[in-house]
This record gives structure tokens, sequence and C-alpha cells, in this order.
């Protein structure tokens, strides 16, 4: 008999998960508490404007790609994946702009006209980054830890000295690089997974190197299009999702998850796997306290959390050629305007991210017009002295159009707005029970990841899984599909074992 596995959540982890375990004939469910598939990979819809509602930045695209390849499925009938070049376009608050290309021709010779003296540096930073990575993929992102010997033990602690973690992202960057233009362009990067450069382990300059080194892509149709791909696969292969179903609990007897409690009553499955926000899992879905184990309620609250994140939606009324798909905007006293979120302030000469789809997908807005979002980070909730009221987010929308004013050709935005919307950390508590509205879950600290981040296996109840960007290999979509990965080998390893 098939067995019958339940799945918490349809965002990219569980519906990956999903297909996983379908094209392995397990028989699945996943349970959607919102109207609309993708958890925070969503989109907004207005008229003909789409937007893409938070993820926008496509990393690895042999990650996306893999699902549909393990399930026997060729992604070209689903998806079409569009290499971007130039990668970014980075703007300073002196007037100065830069294309960051992946051709390293090109690179070499953009790197020389911000300044000579680095070009060579700034080449053993990517190389010696890139090694980093190559390191980071093969001895962690693509293991379990499940147990303490599989982290602890000769081979790996070697590995894990060899990638020298230690040091903070911008001491690590400042060995390669002396220009300060050059180091805030890396350090925002390693804003990607949302812990300060300053603070945060150097592991995650690996985003930079791995942004020049395989390049960025955009999927048609935006990134809500992968979700799209998904489901329909999911309906393919025999799965079914219920949406608009809420998850009271998990139902737990005898130390084995046998079912869940939902809004419609109870289901039983021989496996569940929650897609759900880790912390908010372990504090609302799992009653039982020997379940619970060392995730206490007080251990859930002293964790680390990344910082969050504002996001200002805008459709415009007429194009914008001086954007590229991916735009940066990096402001005034940079170090200490990053640095705020992360002490509980909001950035006074905020730093952005501007996504603009529309420049190169006429499905994102109609002709002649743009659509755009704005992103920038700011304290999580558990910095309880910051409400976010309509007067916060008028504060901060007049320092993010101040900012937005000093890129040579966008001073005329604001009179042409056509349509705005934001997300805010509140949205992300209240829409996807994100723990304290944290945009990137559990932070990625020393000492919150490999074999001490949360594990995708419960130890203390069978049956029962996790995926997500708060447990074991980390945030982000690439890592998380590498989640789900996991997650699907450790349940098939488990029914391998009992049928012998």
């Amino acid at each position: 008999m098939n067995k019958k596995v339940l799945i918490i959540g349809a965002g990219v982890g569980g519906l990956t998960t999903a297909v996983r375990l379908l094209s392995r004939g397990y028989e699945v469910k996943i349970f959607e508490k919102e109207k609309t598939i993708g958890g925070k990979v969503n989109f907004i819809k207005k008229d003909d404007f789409c937007f893409d509602l938070t993820a926008s930045i496509l990393l690895t695209p042999e990650n996306y790609k893999e699902v549909f390849d393990f399930s026997n499925k060729n992604y070209k009938d689903y998806l079409e994946f569009i290499r971007l070049d130039p990668i970014y376009r980075v703007n300073y608050y002196d007037g100065s702009s830069y294309d960051i290309s992946s051709d390293l021709v090109k690179l070499t010779e953009t790197i020389e006209s911000i300044s000579k003296e680095d070009s060579q540096g700034y080449l053993e930073f990517l190389s010696n980054s890139y090694r980093k990575y190559l390191i980071a993929n093969k001895y962690f992102l693509q293991k379990s830890f499940q147990k303490a010997t599989d982290f602890f033990n000769p081979n790996t602690l070697i590995k894990a000295l060899e990638i020298r973690t230690f040091s903070n992202t911008y001491t690590y960057i400042s060995k390669f690089i002396k220009n300060e233009k050059l180091r805030d362009y890396l350090c925002f990067l390693c804003l990607y997974v949302g812990i300060s450069p300053y603070h945060g382990p150097n592991i995650y300059t690996l985003v930079p190197a791995i942004s020049q080194l395989h390049g960025l892509w955009h999927l048609s149709g935006g990134m809500y299009s992968y979700i799209k791909a998904l489901n329909k696969v999911v309906v393919e292969l025999g799965g079914t999702i219920e949406t608009s179903t809420n998850v009271n609990d998990i139902v737990i007897s005898q130390g084995k998850a046998v079912g869940l409690n939902t809004s419609k009553g109870i289901e039983k499955g021989d496996i569940i796997v929650c897609n759900a926000d880790f912390s908010y899992a372990m504090k609302e879905l799992i009653t039982n306290k020997k379940a619970k184990s060392k995730y206490t309620d007080e251990k859930i609250s002293k964790m680390k959390y990344s910082c969050s994140t504002v996001i200002i939606y805008l459709a415009l009324k007429k194009k914008y050629p001086q954007l590229l798909v991916h735009n940066l905007y990096l402001g005034e006293n940079f170090k200490q305007n990053i640095d705020a979120p992360f002490k509980g302030q909001l950035p006074l000469k905020p730093s952005l991210y501007i996504y603009c789809p529309s420049r190169i997908d006429k499905s994102m807005a109609p002709k002649e017009r743009e659509c755009l979002n704005i992103m920038v980070r700011v304290p999580n909730l558990s910095f309880d002295h910051i409400k976010w009221n309509k007067q916060t987010i008028r504060l901060l929308r007049t320092r993010i159009f101040d900012a937005i004013s000093k890129i040579k050709g966008l001073d005329d935005i604001e009179e042409n707005i056509i349509y705005e919307r934001y997300l805010t950390p509140n949205d992300l508590l209240t829409t996807f029970n994100s723990y304290n509205g944290a945009a990137f879950g559990l932070s990625h600290t020393l000492t919150q990841t490999n074999y001490f981040r949360p594990h995708i296996k419960s130890e203390t109840v069978e049956n029962l899984y996790f995926v997500g960007g708060s447990v074991q290999p980390g945030t982000g979509v690439s890592i998380v599909l590498q989640s789900s990965k996991l997650v699907a080998e450790e349940i098939m390893k488990v029914l391998a074992k009992s049928v012998l």
C-alpha cells in the first residue's frame, strides 16, 4: 500500500517535496491556509500589472530544474529561463552608476573604471569565495546532519575549517578590496540571507560569487510562474492541494505523527511534512511538550532571527529605460544604515534593491508601463517599539523616495504612480506565520547553521519532517529547493529500510 504523505503549506518547499514523493509513488495531499498557493513566493495582480510578492532573484537555475528531472519531466514544457546581463545596475548616492556584467571581460573593464588597483583583488575575491561555495555545496548544503557524528567527524570538521567562516563578511571582503564602492556593493549582496555583513560569518560571500560566476536569471512571467509549474506537475502526478484550509495542530500518538487537525476535520496520514515556518510550527502546531523537545516556547523566543523587509509595489504610467531588471541604490553612511535594522532602527538613508521585471518581460505590465518592487531591510518585530502603522510607513516611504530621486532619471517616479501597495513585517507575521515577521526566518549565525540549525527530521516524533528556510540547510529559494531534496531522500530512505 502506498504511504500517505500530508504536507502543511504549499510554499516552494511543500510543493517540490510533493512533486518528488508523488513521482516515487507516494500519495500526497497538501493543506494551504491561503486562497493561493506559493507561500511567500506569491504574486499581486492589479489590472494588467503583475508583481512578484517577495522572491525575485533567481540564483543557480539548475536547482530549479532538478526537481523536474527527478520526476521525469522536461522543465522546458513548463518554464522559460532568461539569462540576464548585466546582472545588476548599481547606483550610488553621488550620482555614479555602474553595470555589473557576468562577462568577465566587461566586468574587468567596469572594476578598473572604479578602481584599477582593486581589479586583481576583486578577481581573487571571486575565486576564493567560489571555492568556499564548492566546498559548502558538497559537504554542507547537500547533507542533512541528523546525528552529531554526521557533522562532528574529522572529514567534515576539516572542511569547515578550510572555508574559514569566522571573520565577518566586511572584514573578509576588505582583505581583497580597498575601494569603498566595491566593498559596499558586495556587502549589500550578502544581505540576501538577512544577516548583517558587519557581524555575520563570511560564508555568505558565496552569494555575490555565485551571482557573478553563474549569472542571474529571470523566469518568463515572473517568479510565480515557478509555482504555477509546480502546481501543474503536482496535479499531473495525482497529488491534491486543499487551499483555504488551516492546520490547527499536528496529531501525535505514541510518539508518532499520525495526522493533521485541520479546519475541515481530522486527516490521517503515514508521514507529515511541515512547510510552515519552523518556529511558528513548534509553538503553535505541536502541543505535546515531549514532542517539542528542546524547542520549547522559551527557546524559540530566544533564538536569533533575520531582519525583516518592507516592499513598495508601484505600477507606473511610463517606461524607465534607466533601470535594468535588478538595480541597487547604495546610500550615504552605508554601514550605519545597513546595520540599523539589526539594532532595531529604521535606516535614515536607506540603501535599496529595485526590481523591474517589466524591462524585459511584457507579461508583467502593459505596453509603455512599468512595474517596480522597491525593497529595504527593516527590523523584525522583536523590536516592538516600532509600530507598523500608517505614520511609520509614511516616514519610511519619504526616506525611500528621497533616495530614489538621487538616481538619474527617476526623480519623477512619484508623479507617474498609478497604483501603490506595501508589504510590512506585520504582513509576514499574519499572512505567512513568519515568526517575529522575519523575512528570512532563523538568522544564519554560526550557532544556527549546519548541525546547529533545526533538523529536517524530528528527533522526538517519528514520521515528522520539516522543510523550509529555517531548517537545514538554510534560507533562500535555491536553498529551500535543496532542503526539499534532503527531506524526500530521508523519507525514501526510511521506507527502503522498512521494506528490508
